[in-house]
Formats: structure tokens, sequence, C-alpha cells
């Protein structure tokens, strides 16, 4: 990821033989990474001509890719918005990557680690909080769990007792 910009997929593959991209978001709902533009690949702005939800997947047509081969060599390439380009969130809503590395401390003032990783689970979301070789995997919910988020400060303080895995 490169400064002031944000990965929100990569090109998985290729679809047909105009130059179609299988598309892999790191969106949710995935069909989300359809609304950002421009999207940048290795370093350039490429414009998403069409786009769709093929099966389970996603496919784009990107402005300059013609061919299979023009596709193929995108393979694995990050896709990356500018940072600016996301929406602003309501008060008490955050971005995972805005999370991550953040310190995690209890209420008794005891550190916990820094935010690892952020995964969904059907009930919620959760933090991979590690120290060390210690992990907390903590629910991502706020008000009872998770007591306040600090961005400027790198700092969530949360309600979790210490001893818990």
């Amino acid at each position: 990821m490169t400064d002031g910009f944000l990965a929100v997929g990569r090109i998985s593959g290729v679809y047909g033989v105009q130059g179609w991209v299988k598309v892999f978001s790191y969106t949710r709902p995935k069909e989300n990474i359809f609304t950002y533009a421009p999207w940048w690949i290795g370093g350039r702005p490429i414009k998403l001509l069409q786009s769709q939800v093929h099966g389970k997947g996603l496919v784009g047509r990107l402005d300059g890719i013609a061919d299979r081969d023009s596709a193929a060599a995108l393979i694995e390439q990050t896709i990356e918005v500018r940072r600016d380009c996301l929406p602003r969130l309501a008060e008490g809503e955050y971005y995972w990557i805005d999370l991550l590395g953040l310190s995690v401390i209890n209420r008794d003032g005891v550190e916990l680690g820094q935010v690892e990783d952020v995964f969904e689970t059907g009930a919620n979301d959760v933090m991979v909080v590690k120290q060390g070789k210690r992990e907390h995997l903590l629910p991502l919910v706020l008000g009872p769990i998770v007591l306040a988020v600090d961005l400027a400060a790198k700092v969530i303080r949360v309600d979790w007792d210490a001893d818990f895995e």
C-alpha cells in the first residue's frame, strides 16, 4: 500500500479473451469496489470501463486492456484507490485499516497488544490483538467491549480481562 492510498482488492485472473479481469474485492459488500474511481494498479490510474457480478465473483474491463495477454499481465496486482475517495464515516464508525497497529488497553491499564488483523464472523467483527506470542481475539463491539477508539492517540480502550485469550 502506498502513502495516501488504500488497497481495496486485487486482480485474481482473466475472464474471456477481450481483456476482462477477475477481481477479488476486499470491500464489504464486495461490489463496492466498483464505486471507487480511478483504480490505481501498478502505480498508475486505470479507468474501469465496465463491471459486473459474475456468479460468486466479480469481473471488470479496464481502459487500455484489450486482450487476454494484457489482462494476464495484471494478475496478482493490487487495486488501490486514493484514501480521499472513501466516504466519510459517522461518529463511532471506523475503517478496519485504521485500527491496524493501534494499542489495545483494558480498563485496568494493562496493554493487551496491538491490533494485527480484523475479520468478520456471522455475529460481529473480531480484532486479533497480539503481544509477543500471546494473542487475544476481541469482539469489535462498540459499547460493551470496545469502550473508546482514539485514532489520534492510536489507542483502543476495552473492557476485557488480560487473562482471556
